[in-house]
């Protein structure tokens, strides 16, 4: 066919021949450096060939070609339109029926004025259609004999044929409705009228919204009809060519299938690789891929090493089949051992740092050395200096353990004493632990809360390379979901493993061609190492942001607000100064806070140990109350020698 306007081409299109192929025949390039307006293209090159799926009329202009006059129109505008044979018109009413009886065309013939007829019997208003079926004698007048229609009923009247108009004829038949007209494509392109517009004729053009397939385009094109461009109908000679359409990992994921699907990579996104896994470098423009699903269970888990100067870190999937054991856990501050106790498991710890009470800015905080046993019991309150109530970790300190401790009874010891520390408190703990048991990665996490010190002592048996147990400790950082795709290789379809298409989204393109299907269960790869970098991005997941940070512990006077005080007590007398020093505040225990501790009063201060651990004996400071020393200055010998 010859080059037309998309226009043209749309507006005489039949919806039932879709899809229909277009070769752009003259490109249009919308001004400046716009791509797309509203999600609508606006740049078409020639030679662009365009797969044309379904046309959708959004809006109808109406016209007054008198004046020029518009106003839009919904596709489902009620109005009902009768077409005019053409733009003349009538003076008088023996005109319009000469012109109708010189022409093909017989009696009856329809007809309306455009201004108001006024009769003996009736007033016509304007633009009201009429029917001419006769010419006759009335009255001793030649007239024509007319039928006015007015809905429910029919009047009749004679019009004398000197009768002034304008007069308009109208095409035979009822009147049409707006989309009926547009698909009459002998009606559509005439002059026509309608009741609800105060208008002699008017003029319809339909805009239409194309949308079409074009080649490397991920989403459906949508091209306005009025874009001013030439087209081609080339679908006869266009049978063979085959739109490559972009398809998105995330895209394939949302729809849900059907699985399992060939593609080939188009495209890998740019950036630094997220993981550090051996499939990755495959991972190229032209690699065939086969997507077989969904992976389950949805969950993984983040992982870092114990033991090393460097850390690494792992994404273990929620179907790792390895065996772990616990370790004992490591807690830098009170506030992690507040945060690791859990409702009904005894949490024990022993101390590895040596700290006294007076180093905790609050004076009267019992005192820590290395090797003490603690047993966490709650949270509570205390007041420390200035009155104010400050948060503390209640713990019982324990005795050496004992053969009935070890066999898994409850420590009942006399001397149990309660020590408050502060949740700012910085020390060093770890956990005491005699849990032997082997646990799968389901089991341990539903069980235990992360974060979770553990060991793994066996390895996936589906997954050969299992670094895991390589390592002497793991922690266990947290649980994120997170759907996965299960994809294998087409030149190696026995190494199947898993990719997240939130953080490696491929643009692939669907083939015919399917790679040859592994027989029995699908060997995956449960173990994923990451970068450093992504590993903390994990991290900064909002799960983990609204985490509440630690409490901070109480600013300490600076160097130069002690100078400025002992600049002050400088002009203070010594006696001065000894009536205005007060003792220090002890904290005092909030009793309603804290948990209770079984004890009998009565034996509480019947031993006395020797030494306690942790506590150190106080040596008392003796001041001279003159300068004499037993020693000899130097400047006295040096004068003898001289």
């Amino acid at each position: 066919m010859e080059p037309v306007s998309l226009q043209d081409f749309v507006c005489a299109l039949d919806p039932a021949s879709l899809p229909r192929v277009l070769r752009v025949c003259s490109g249009v390039y919308f001004q400046g450096s716009i791509y797309e307006i509203s999600g609508n293209e606006c740049c078409l090159s020639t030679g662009d060939l365009i797969k044309v799926t379904h046309v959708r009329l959004q809006k109808v202009v109406c016209e007054n070609p008198g004046t020029g006059q518009t106003t839009e129109l919904a596709p489902n505008f009620q109005g009902l339109f009768s077409p005019l044979t053409g733009p003349q018109s009538y003076g008088t009413l023996e005109e319009l029926v000469y012109a109708a009886t010189q022409s093909s065309k017989s009696l009856p013939i329809r007809f309306m004025s455009t201004h108001r007829i006024a009769t003996k019997a009736r007033v016509v208003p304007q633009e009201q259609p009429l029917k001419l079926e006769a010419v006759e004698m009335h009255q001793g007048a030649c007239c024509a004999r007319c039928v006015l229609d007015s809905g429910a009923q029919q009047g009749f009247l004679h019009l004398p044929l000197s009768q002034q108009g304008p007069f308009w004829k109208l095409e035979p038949g009822p009147p049409r409705t707006l989309l009926q007209v547009l698909q009459d494509p002998t009606v559509r392109d005439t002059l026509l009228t309608c009741s609800a517009f105060p208008w002699r004729c008017l003029t319809l053009k339909p805009q239409y919204e194309v949308e079409a397939i074009m080649h490397f385009r991920r989403t459906v094109v949508k091209i306005p009809s009025t874009l001013e461009v030439d087209v081609e109908d080339v679908t006869t000679s266009s049978q063979h060519i085959h739109f490559i359409q972009p398809l998105l990992l995330s895209e394939a994921l949302a729809r849900g299938g059907p699985f399992p699907l060939a593609t080939e990579i188009l495209e890998v996104p740019q950036g630094s690789p997220n993981f550090l896994s051996p499939w990755l470098s495959s991972l190229q423009k032209g690699q065939r891929l086969c997507l077989h699903g969904v992976a389950s269970p949805p969950w993984r888990f983040l992982a870092s090493t114990r033991g090393r100067k460097v850390p690494r870190h792992f994404m273990i999937s929620g179907a790792y089949r390895g065996k772990l054991r616990r370790r004992p856990r490591e807690f830098p501050t009170a506030y992690d051992l507040l945060g690791a106790l859990q409702p009904g498991q005894p949490l024990r710890v022993v101390a590895t740092k040596d700290c006294e009470g007076d180093e905790l800015e609050n004076l009267g905080f019992a005192s820590l050395a290395v090797g003490d046993r603690l047993e966490v019991r709650g949270s509570g309150q205390a007041l420390g200096q200035h009155e104010r109530d400050i948060d503390v970790l209640v713990c019982q300190r324990l005795g050496e353990p004992t053969g009935e401790e070890e066999a898994g009874e409850d420590e009942e010891v006399e001397d149990q004493e309660q020590i408050l520390l502060p949740l700012y408190f910085s020390g060093g703990f770890v956990e005491e632990l005699s849990d032997a048991r082997r646990y799968s990665l389901q089991d341990l996490t539903a069980q235990f809360s992360l974060p979770c010190e553990v060991k793994v002592v066996a390895k996936d048996p589906r997954h050969p390379a299992d670094p895991l147990p390589s390592f002497p400790g793991l922690q266990l950082e947290e649980k994120i979901l997170e759907p996965f795709l299960v994809v294998s290789l087409d030149s190696d379809p026995e190494m199947c493993f898993e990719i997240p298409p939130r953080w490696l989204d491929l643009t692939v393109v669907e083939v015919k061609e399917l790679p040859g299907q592994p027989s029995g269960a699908l060997p995956m790869a449960t173990v994923e190492e990451l970068t450093e970098a992504f590993y903390y991005r994990l991290r900064k997941l909002p799960a983990v942001e609204s985490q509440a940070p630690p409490p901070r512990p109480p600013k300490s006077k600076g160097l130069s607000e002690q100078k400025k005080q002992m600049s002050k007590e400088k002009g203070i007398k010594s006696s001065e100064v000894s009536e205005l020093q007060e003792p220090p505040l002890l904290p005092k225990l909030r009793t309603k806070s804290l948990p209770k501790v079984t004890q009998d009063s009565s034996n509480l201060y019947s031993e006395v140990p020797g030494r306690k651990k942790g506590c150190r004996p106080a040596v008392p400071i003796t001041e001279d109350s003159d300068d004499e020393h037993d020693y000899e200055e130097i400047a006295e010998q040096f004068s003898k020698t001289l």
